[in-house]
């Protein structure tokens, strides 16, 4: 078997982002599927992706061997260079496992040994569902998303904070209208289900400080990402300072090399790697064995489209241990169709695929009522 074509898929999502797709054609009829959404910011990621997995993957990937996973993404090696190309090898990664996966007659995770679950725990994320970013529109789909059976929330609250400006009037007003949303979703969903909150790098150390002490009152265990993740001087510092709370990071980081720095200095509690980014189920995979390691959690960020999601719980269900997954709740209310068959949600846990490779495939009838703009 050969691979003989790669094409993109493009799916309108909402303000927040769109999702890019990939498939892998083969000369035996087989196709793989992947997702490469969300490589950076502006306008233009997506597109910016798509031309790297036409122009740049595809010939290098051309007449390989699909079901030789390993060998054939480490000729897309050079590409690891920018965050675009990383998230087009994971995309590429996630297809060859999908195209292993039907050769073979087996799920993805039989491939990887499992499985040890057949339902993966997920947490709702609500940030991009929520379009007022009041404390009242924040409690409204926090409450909502508990209602439908999640154990667990998150949110941003603290999104528009201009971290040069951090010690200025407006944007400690923004700190404490963040704080505001949080004790707003504490009331509404109450003490039992956990309130995760993501702080996506707006802090310096002062102002993580104080936001930390209030979620600390709030009941507020998780603490994503409140420095920027490069920063890992910061980070490093803040560590023994915020020692009740879990310090939480690693979304858009890769392979290992990426992970290990802040492994090596237990900076992490829970490492997110996303399977979008970090080099696909492979990378997955080997950052939860080293993760496991260390001691230190894995709960894979997957704020993503349905085949990101189909591809991450393929590896959850092969993990020996695992914190989590991340659902990106309400972005639009037809996201269940997009896949034949369906995402199947049982009280705020996926039911694992069984088909062959991924266990999915892309509905024509959704993608072709949702095109670019």
């Amino acid at each position: 078997m050969r691979i003989l074509n790669l094409e993109t898929v493009s799916v309108r999502v909402n303000h927040r982002g769109d999702w890019l797709f990939v498939r892998i054609e083969t000369d035996e009829g087989l196709v793989g599927l992947g997702e490469a959404s969300q490589s950076g910011g502006g306008p233009n990621r997506d597109q910016i992706t798509a031309t790297i997995l036409r122009e740049q993957c595809l010939p290098l990937l051309r007449d390989r061997d699909p079901q030789a996973v390993i060998d054939t993404i480490a000729a897309l090696r050079p590409l690891t260079q920018s965050f675009a190309g990383r998230t087009a090898i994971s995309a590429c990664e996630q297809a060859l496992w999908d195209i292993a996966g039907k050769a073979a007659g087996l799920p993805v995770y039989r491939l990887l040994g499992g499985p040890t679950r057949q339902r993966i725990p997920l947490y709702a994320n609500i940030n991009r569902g929520t379009r007022e970013r009041t404390p009242e529109g924040f409690a409204t789909n926090a409450a909502a998303a508990v209602a439908e059976g999640f154990k667990a929330v998150k949110a941003a609250p603290f999104d528009g904070i201009d971290r040069r400006r951090i010690r200025e009037r407006d944007q400690q007003a923004r700190v404490r209208h963040g704080l505001d949303c949080v004790a707003a979703m504490r009331e509404a969903i109450g003490n039992e289900p956990d309130l995760l909150i993501d702080c996506h790098s707006n802090f310096d150390i002062p102002t993580a400080l104080v936001v930390a002490k209030e979620l600390q009152r709030l009941g507020v265990t998780w603490f994503e990402e409140p420095v920027p993740t490069q920063d890992r001087e910061a980070l490093a510092r803040l560590r023994p300072l915020v020692a009740n709370l879990e310090l939480i990071g690693g979304e858009a980081l890769w392979g290992i090399e990426g992970f290990w720095p802040y492994l090596v200095e237990g900076i992490w509690d829970v490492i997110m790697p996303d399977v979008k980014h970090c080099g696909g189920i492979s990378g997955l995979m080997s950052l939860a064995a080293v993760a496991s390691a260390r001691g230190v959690a894995v709960a894979p960020h997957n704020p993503s489209g349905p085949v990101a999601m189909a591809a991450s719980a393929q590896a959850a269900a092969a993990m020996p241990a695992l914190r989590s997954l991340e659902y990106a709740w309400g972005e639009v209310p037809w996201r269940t169709s997009l896949l034949d068959p369906a995402e199947q949600i049982v009280d705020g846990a996926l039911v694992v695929a069984q088909g062959p490779g991924l266990g999915v495939t892309l509905d024509p009838v959704t993608v072709a009522a949702h095109p670019l703009p």
